[in-house]
């Protein structure tokens, strides 16, 4: 009697225990996937609006998303340390041997397009300056905004720091005319801002000053300057329109990078933010979307 009393309390554990096996097998396949994302400045604001809704079409999927500036995003992809590195300039070849050598294929996505738009303080007089006088400023040779059509005030001139990706385009855009030989750097007098926004705030309140931000960071309590190539060509302010017709002569477009071995939920995301759902999100922020492949 009390072989069989210990028989059935044997029999009665196994059963539980293979209940509580199979009772744990849901919960792994429900566990959390988590995406790191980090990079770009310009971008973190879009990335952070894009992880809010995917998560609550995949309430699976965990999105981890910060700034620090692009250069500080790739670094990390090079590293390991990131699923997702956004930038706000393209990845550059001795990036993409660094990661390389570290066993790491960056795999680039376009994600979106953004004007970079040039701004004053409401007071200031000036509407439109062509790429040359913009350049001037920024290397130094004009210091004055008379030289411009402008009161007699000197030029306060600003700009995001060096690992900033919009700091980087504006130097070989603007700054150096596209020409990749010229070596010119920002004027010393250029005062380097950590932030979008910290770009907005000082040029609001300066009347002096002269700054450039992604389109969609742009506020009301600054002007847009309209911006012309060159002589005897027209003066065009950044917006949707004029990036997608090329007229405005600022443009540039957005990027997330990720690795070729990138996993199942790293991809499907990527194909999400092209969606059109997603892409809504970018217009909404004022930024352009990606136009669909004809």
């Amino acid at each position: 009697m009390k072989w069989k009393i210990l028989s059935f309390i044997l029999c009665l554990s196994l059963l539980l225990t293979g209940c509580a096996a199979d009772s744990d097998q849901p919960a792994a396949e429900t566990s959390s996937v988590y995406i790191q994302n980090k990079g770009s400045d310009t971008i973190v604001n879009l990335a952070l609006a894009w992880a809010e809704r995917y998560q609550t079409i995949r309430p699976d999927v965990r999105l981890s998303v910060t700034g620090g500036g692009s250069g500080t995003g790739i670094t990390s992809l090079i590293n390991g340390t990131v699923d997702i590195a956004n930038a706000s300039r393209a990845i550059k070849s001795e990036e993409i041997k660094a990661a390389e050598a570290n066993g790491i294929e960056p795999v680039e996505h376009v994600i979106a397009r953004d004007a970079i738009a040039v701004i004053v303080n409401p007071q200031n007089p000036v509407d439109q300056l062509t790429l040359e006088q913009i350049s001037r400023i920024y290397r130094g040779e004009i210091t004055n905004w008379k030289e411009v059509g402008g009161e007699d005030r000197p030029i306060v001139r600003l700009s995001r720091e060096t690992n900033s990706g919009t700091h980087v385009y504006f130097l070989e855009a603007v700054v150096r005319l596209g020409n990749s030989n010229d070596k010119t750097i920002f004027s010393p007098l250029t005062l380097l801002l950590p932030s979008s926004e910290g770009i907005i705030a000082e040029v609001s309140s300066n009347p002096n000053a002269i700054g450039y931000d992604g389109l969609g960071y742009v506020t009301h309590e600054v002007k847009m300057i309209a911006v012309s190539p060159g002589k005897g060509q027209p003066y065009v302010l950044p917006s949707i329109d004029s990036v997608n017709d090329k007229s405005y002569p600022i443009a540039r477009d957005l990027y997330m990078y990720s690795r070729k071995d990138s996993s199942q939920a790293v991809l499907d995301y990527l194909q999400w933010v092209l969606s059109d759902e997603a892409q809504q999100i970018v217009a909404d922020l004022g930024f352009v979307p990606v136009l669909p492949a004809p």
